[in-house]
């Protein structure tokens, strides 16, 4: 009589037979951002396995730009750029500036966070790029602040695609998020039948989703949008997400990420203050559902909102 365990090896062979291993190569080992606790330590001149990726996570965010990526990224050497790039990630999140990844930033690199980048071709760069930046506003904008029209005060926005998520509550947490921009600014936004044309997509995609901006399975990049006037705002579905009041300590609070994501999309980058909602990371369980100082004081300098 063949045994239950003999079975169950007989169909995982046949499984390997039928199937290529691509097929079985899309299942993450571990969480994306996993490689950089075994970082910890590291610094300029030593070399170890691993350096590369932290050098693509950084060049990713918009920290680090090589010309000859194919040259510099594809290697493990600790070298001066990644210090320096190390040292304005270290600024920007407010940690010690030592160039060297320390146990908090590990830590902080190691969180969930938003896909957009903290730099754009140089230009926007969060707290890095103030002068005095212990003090006042860290909100930031997109390269030549772009935003959308003056004429432009209605949004409509549509569903693409859906999470596994009922329908109802998935409908009324985004209806929240876009609810709160409005109270603060001139606009409104009503949403439309999937079908219909609209000014924000929204959808929810796994991994490459043709926008080039693939995302990379649980627990890493959360959601991405695009700086006007695109209008995408693209979740990853591999996320556990959560529509409830108080999402647990494994599950991702839809409407906290989706009322950062709008803020992309009506012109705001990141900044530099972790209670805001346009910091860029957020922890599982995590909520950060109303607007703050410097998100409102963000979007309404940058479309001159006075009152």
């Amino acid at each position: 009589m063949v045994s239950k365990a003999s079975r169950q090896t007989v169909f995982l062979l046949l499984l390997l037979v039928m199937f290529p291993s691509s097929v079985f190569s899309i299942v993450p080992n571990g969480q994306p951002f996993e490689f950089i606790q075994h970082l910890e330590g590291c610094h300029k001149g030593m070399t170890m396995k691993g350096v590369h990726q932290l050098k693509q996570y950084l060049e990713k965010f918009g920290y680090l730009s090589y010309n000859d990526l194919a040259t510099h990224t594809n290697h493990d050497e600790f070298d001066g750029p990644l210090e320096s790039a190390v040292k304005t990630y270290q600024l920007n999140y407010g940690l010690n500036v030592t160039g060297c990844l320390d146990s908090q930033t590990v830590k902080e690199m190691m969180e969930p966070r938003c896909g957009v980048p903290d730099i754009i071709d140089g230009r926007t760069r969060m707290r890095s790029g103030k002068k005095n930046n212990q003090y006042g506003p860290l909100y930031s904008f997109f390269d030549r602040k772009q935003k959308w029209p003056p004429s432009k005060t209605h949004f409509t926005y549509r569903l693409q695609s859906r999470s596994n998520l009922a329908d109802i509550k998935l409908r009324g947490v985004l209806w929240k998020a876009f609810d709160k921009w409005a109270a603060v600014t001139h606009f409104t936004f009503t949403e439309v039948e999937p079908k219909t044309r609209a000014d924000i997509d929204i959808g929810f995609f796994r991994r490459d989703h043709g926008d080039h901006y693939s995302f990379d399975g649980p627990l890493g990049v959360l959601a991405h949008a695009f700086a006007p006037t695109d209008g995408k705002l693209h979740f990853d579905e591999d996320e556990k997400w959560s529509a409830w009041w108080n999402p647990d300590k494994t599950e991702f609070d839809l409407e906290s990420v989706g009322l950062h994501e709008i803020g992309h999309i009506l012109g705001l980058q990141h900044s530099a203050i972790p209670s805001a909602v346009m910091f860029s990371k957020i922890g599982a369980g995590v909520t950060r559902r109303e607007l703050q100082q410097d998100d409102i004081l963000g979007i309404r300098s940058l479309y001159n909102i006075t009152g």
